[in-house]
């Protein structure tokens, strides 16, 4: 179909080039996001503080998907904290660098797991690009008292809220025969809400551990100092 895109048995799938076009845009794209952070941070002190924030970040972003093995019915992985890295960088620095970031973070997630197989540009953009660059809507309670909690709260569920349509639209003929027929009207809801809500739940419950609050307070200070 074209360099970046081969069309297969009713569905579409990256070529080579357009995997290895996808990562060169991801870095490009980490790069400004470490620019941006720097504009923000102008004090010396400040300026070598937010670099090694977003040198350590992107790491994040590499190893939050392999660092649980925990799976829900239908197998549905949980992700331990994969959401509130992204969140977190929105949090300390804004709204522009949490989008950026965000963006970037969409673009691993569809590299690593939806290139080969995708239906319809928006269908990805549902699935991944939307979904998960409104994790850096964070970036809107910057500075702002519990404004961690409740942007990672909002961008949790402005993802889930994109998955959910993209489930209404493209996924419901995968609905398993094991769901009820009757809730079948929900099953998006239920099935992409299951698993972001289960890991949200579990994460406030960590940040908000006193020695867990103690270090994220002292790094946000940091920041934004």
């Amino acid at each position: 179909m074209s360099t970046f895109i081969t069309r297969e048995d009713g569905y579409f799938a990256l070529t080579k080039p357009g995997y290895i076009a996808l990562v060169i845009l991801m870095l490009i794209i980490m790069f400004l996001t470490a620019f941006l952070s720097w504009i923000k941070s102008r004090m010396p002190r400040s300026s070598r503080q937010s670099s090694l924030h977003l040198q350590v970040s992107p790491w994040h972003w590499l190893s939050s998907p392999l660092i649980s093995n925990m799976s829900f019915r239908w197998a549905v992985p949980l992700l331990l904290f994969s959401m509130f890295f992204i969140c977190y960088i929105g949090y300390l620095y804004g709204i522009k660098v949490g989008l950026i970031t965000a963006f970037a973070y969409s673009i691993l997630q569809f590299i690593q797991s939806g290139g080969s197989y995708f239906l319809s540009p928006f269908q990805t953009c549902c699935d991944y690009f939307f979904a998960f660059t409104a994790l850096g809507l964070a970036g809107l309670w910057y500075g702002k008292k519990h404004g961690l909690t409740i942007g990672y709260i909002v961008g949790v569920l402005v993802r889930g809220l994109f998955h959910t349509i993209g489930g209404y639209i493209y996924w419901m003929d995968y609905m398993p025969e094991s769901f009820p027929k009757s809730l079948s009207a929900i099953y998006p809801i239920v099935y992409n809400y299951s698993y972001v809500l289960a890991e949200m739940i579990i994460t406030l419950i960590v940040i908000n551990l006193p020695p867990v609050k103690k270090a994220i307070d002292k790094v946000s200070d940091m920041a934004h100092s």
